[in-house]
């Protein structure tokens, strides 16, 4: 087999198992959220991240001990990931898993929006016009206004949104850093606000009634889904695996159905459509791009 196939084979089957592990933390997440308290679910989650990334960064040679972490790029993707954990932990607990999975889907439309406001990017029409077919789509998901709304839902907006700042920011970090370093640095910033807001609501920090096999499940199957995804990356073009990064749609769509018995309507499935069709549409446009331009 040729070696540029065979690498770009191994990226997508790395990236499709990747998604596979997000998206059965994500249920987990769910599953146990009757018992574990969301505060509680975002500690143990940073807490357990925050102990697996660093032997991540150690085993790959990295620094963990950097002065730029303390820089406001650094400040600011702290706080989007403090947005986007509380957001999507609070979506996985209230919100039907197919609906919190269509919506962050539609992170990448929302990061290339950023980056023609912040960064200064130059957008063609075709561009403008997917970023806003693609949320038409969550509009569809979210539906304002409509007798089927649901404000619970906005919890997986806010998340979204706070995954877009973070992958925005995540741009404007220093290169040379390690990614298991700046995924560790997240995860002990987080961490202070996880605490505080367990106090706050007067919760333990170990919930006595919780099952301790689906919770370090979770950190496991997290730091896992971390691990298939760096490899992926490395492994060939990111234009090649990127679009598998909607496996994870699928995964959460099934798994919502066969788990909690859920049943996409046709609003939810034509806004999923959308958001898809947008960031496939999106990633090959710049693809042919680079290779006019390359």
């Amino acid at each position: 087999m040729d070696q540029t196939i065979e690498s770009n084979l191994r990226g997508i089957i790395l990236m499709v198992l990747s998604m596979g592990a997000f998206a059965m933390a994500d249920t987990l997440i769910k599953l146990v959220s009757g018992s574990v308290a969301p505060a509680q679910i975002m500690f143990l989650m940073m807490a357990g991240g925050s102990f697996m990334f660093c032997v991540i960064a150690k085993l790959q040679g990295a620094r963990l001990i950097d002065r730029r972490v303390f820089l406001p790029v650094f400040l600011v993707r702290y706080l989007a990931e403090v947005i986007a954990m509380v957001g999507m932990v609070m979506a996985l607990t209230l919100v039907p898993l197919s609906t919190v999975g269509a919506i962050i889907q539609a992170t990448p439309l929302l990061v290339a929006l950023g980056a023609v406001v912040f960064l200064g990017e130059k957008v063609s029409w075709r561009r403008w016009s997917t970023i806003v077919l693609g949320f038409v789509g969550v509009l569809l998901i979210v539906q304002p206004g409509a007798d089927g709304f649901d404000a619970l839902s906005l919890w997986a907006v806010l998340s979204m949104f706070g995954l877009s700042v973070r992958d925005l920011t995540t741009r404007m970090t220093p290169p040379d850093m390690a990614s298991a370093s700046l995924a560790a640095y997240s995860a002990i910033a987080t961490l202070p606000f996880a605490m505080a807001w367990i106090v706050m609501d007067g919760d333990t920090f170990l919930p006595p009634e919780a099952d301790w096999v689906f919770l370090i499940s979770i950190i496991l199957l997290g730091s896992l889904g971390y691990l298939l995804l760096t490899a992926s990356i490395r492994s060939t073009s990111l234009s090649v695996v990127a679009p598998f990064r909607y496996a994870r749609l699928l995964f959460m769509v099934v798994l919502g159905m066969v788990v909690f018995g859920e049943r996409p309507g046709v609003s939810m499935l034509a806004g999923t459509a959308l958001i898809v069709i947008s960031g496939l549409y999106m990633m090959w446009r710049e693809r042919l791009l680079k290779r006019q331009t390359g």
